[in-house]
C-alpha cells in the first residue's frame, strides 16, 4: 500500500511539473557575458525561499542552486525567472549531487 501511495504522490508531481526530491538544479543559459550579469542572476535566484545556494559559471553558461531540504521549484518556475531577467533557457537539469560538488565538475571541464 506504502508503494502505491509513493508512486501516486510521485505521479501527481511529475504531473505538476514538479519532479520528486532533487538537490540541485543546473540550468544551461544563453546570454550570461559579464560580472554583471552573474550577479544579477544570482539575485534573481536568492529571492526564492527555496534556494540555499547560488553558482553561477560565465565560462560554461551554468546556473545552479542547491535547494533547501525539502524545498521545489519547478522548472517552469525557474525557467520563466531567468527569462524575466533577460537570459534564455537552453536545458534544465536536476540531480542529488551537491552544488559543490557540481561546481568542482563544471569548473574542471574545460570549453573549447
Amino acid at each position: 500500500m506504502k508503494m502505491i501511495i509513493r508512486y501516486l504522490m510521485l505521479s501527481a508531481l511529475a504531473l505538476a511539473g514538479i519532479p520528486a526530491a532533487a538537490q540541485t538544479v543546473a540550468v544551461e543559459v544563453n546570454g550570461l557575458v559579464c560580472a554583471f550579469c552573474a550577479q544579477g542572476i544570482e539575485k534573481t535566484l536568492r529571492k526564492f525561499d527555496a534556494v540555499e545556494d547560488v553558482f553561477v559559471s560565465l565560462e560554461h553558461r551554468t546556473v545552479a542552486f542547491a535547494l533547501k531540504d525539502g524545498a521545489e521549484l519547478s522548472d517552469v518556475t525557474v525557467s520563466d525567472a531567468i527569462r524575466n531577467a533577460g537570459y534564455s533557457v537552453v536545458a534544465v537539469e536536476r540531480s542529488d549531487e551537491t552544488l559543490e560538488a557540481l561546481e568542482r565538475r563544471v569548473r574542471a571541464t574545460h570549453t573549447p
